[in-house]
């Protein structure tokens, strides 16, 4: 099986911060609106405050995770270690889903299955080179404007 060259630092701290925003809004969407994320991935029983419960706590996760990204790109600091944890959630939902597609809603089990699938793809692709070259410095700064650069 070919194995995909390391992405350039540049495009992998991109990636990775991409991920990380995108990470951020699922947080909060799932914490402020826990049924919007929860409906098309278990249909009815998004109604159920179990599973608000549960979704929101998903939420905090997601947010954490993708704030770690963010501060660390702001901070100067390495993001590998952030972008591994954010894949491996990912992956760890899409496996769950996979294992639970019978009993979910069709458009829904293949829009998580997309999505968790794809998040766990692209960290795994940034996570590589995302601190090669060093940490942060200008380019950092150059993609996020927390860095020397966008001072």
């Amino acid at each position: 099986m070919p194995v995909l060259p390391p992405l350039p630092p540049a495009a992998a701290r991109r990636l990775s911060l991409a991920l990380a925003r995108a990470r951020v809004a699922l947080g909060i969407t799932a914490l402020v609106a826990p049924r919007l994320p929860l409906r098309p991935w278990v249909g009815k029983a998004s109604s159920d405050r179990h599973a608000r419960l549960l979704a929101r706590a998903l939420g905090v996760r997601d947010l954490a995770l993708g704030m770690g990204v963010i501060l660390a790109h702001r901070h100067d600091a390495p993001l590998r270690g952030w972008v591994e944890a954010g894949g491996m959630a990912d992956a760890g939902d899409a496996l769950i889903t996979a294992v639970y597609a019978p009993s979910l809603p069709p458009a829904g089990r293949w829009l998580v299955l997309a999505a968790a699938g794809g998040g766990a793809v692209a960290a795994r692709l940034a996570s590589v080179g995302v601190d090669a070259g060093g940490t942060g410095g200008a380019g950092a700064g150059a993609i996020d404007g927390g860095g020397p650069a966008g001072r």
